[in-house]
């Protein structure tokens, strides 16, 4: 090479960080439970299962729509307040486990039942329970106080894991194609470009100047206009390419009904009584037959396990009326 022929190099650079989704330790880090020398760890981080939850409005909503169907038949006992009985049951539904402490008087007869928050709560050995407050303090009940009412597991007793489990990735694949569409508007570029230059004409100012000027053109004030003069360049010289017309099919309908199907499918709920729009014209059929179908298979069972709790007090604390049509 010749000491007058000029140096060619590719220059390349982003325009954006990538958006993670969620963060924290990983939530899906399923472990067998430890014992810790208190209690036993849950196998599931209980932390990650609550920000599942906030993460999908499908998966929020069926976890409410079955603590509302549970509280709306619930009869009120003077043991047991509907306030009590709504967080109880909105934490069966969610983590699989759920825990009451019975509050006695003196002459150890029970005066109340109050819920202890599941995303707190540890089992230790020989019916202790403890509830952790951060990572160096934690409340030991007094034996015997506590009742922890738990789904079955096949891999462990000690804790429950919610019926909602395996739709997980489905959930936070959701989520994902939410994010990223999101991001997708709020970028200027969209899905970005390669803007290719390759006309010798150019100088090291020129190519910083239309670095800055792209910089400068997304985020807020996005879609503005950029004039380039080139002056002596030659024909396609310098080439958009848009990335989002040729690789960035991210099929977004496609993935959010999947999904979406997948978590009413691991909830059993029917659509209708979710309240989601049909894509089809015939519907989902009528909301009355789904709703007792469903009562029928599926908030019976529920009501049944909770009803549990009655041998452990000694009284009728848990009961239902059937719901009106």
């Amino acid at each position: 090479m010749s000491d007058t022929e000029p140096t060619t190099a590719i220059e390349t650079f982003s325009f954006g960080d990538a958006l993670p989704v969620l963060d924290g330790r990983n939530l899906l880090d399923f472990l067998e439970c430890n014992f810790n020398g208190k209690w036993y760890e849950p196998p599931l981080s209980l932390e990650g299962l609550s920000k599942v939850t906030r993460s999908n409005v499908y998966l929020q909503s069926g976890l409410i729509f079955k603590r509302n169907m549970l509280a709306r038949s619930f009869k009120p006992h003077r043991l047991l307040t509907r306030e009590a009985f709504e967080q109880l049951a909105l934490d069966f539904v969610t983590f699989g486990m759920a825990y009451l402490e019975r509050r006695d008087a003196v002459t150890r007869q029970p005066l109340e039942l109050k819920p202890a928050l599941a995303k707190y709560m540890r089992r230790g050995e020989d019916d202790r329970y403890f509830m952790i407050r951060g990572f160096t303090e934690d409340h030991a009940f007094m034996a015997g106080s506590i009742y922890q009412l738990r789904d079955s597991d096949v891999d462990q007793e000690i804790y429950g894991t919610p019926e909602w489990a395996a739709s997980m990735q489905s959930a936070l694949l959701n989520e994902s194609a939410t994010l990223f569409r999101r991001r997708y508007y709020t970028n200027g570029a969209h899905a970005g470009f390669i803007l290719y230059l390759n006309d010798a004409a150019n100088n090291e100012e020129d190519i910083t100047a239309l670095r800055t000027a792209l910089k400068n053109a997304r985020g807020p004030g996005n879609f503005r206009n950029l004039f380039v003069y080139a002056p002596g360049g030659k024909k396609d010289g310098l080439q958009l390419i848009p990335v989002s017309e040729v690789a960035a099919k991210d099929q977004f309908d496609t993935i959010k009904g999947v999904t979406r199907d997948d978590m009413l499918a691991a909830l059993r709920i029917p659509p209708q009584l979710m309240g989601i729009v049909p894509d089809n014209a015939g519907g989902f059929g009528n909301v009355r037959d789904a709703a007792a179908v469903w009562a029928e298979h599926e908030l019976a069972p529920l009501q049944s396990r909770m009803q549990k709790i009655n041998d452990w007090v000694g009284d009728e604390v848990i009961r239902f009326e059937p719901l009106a049509p």
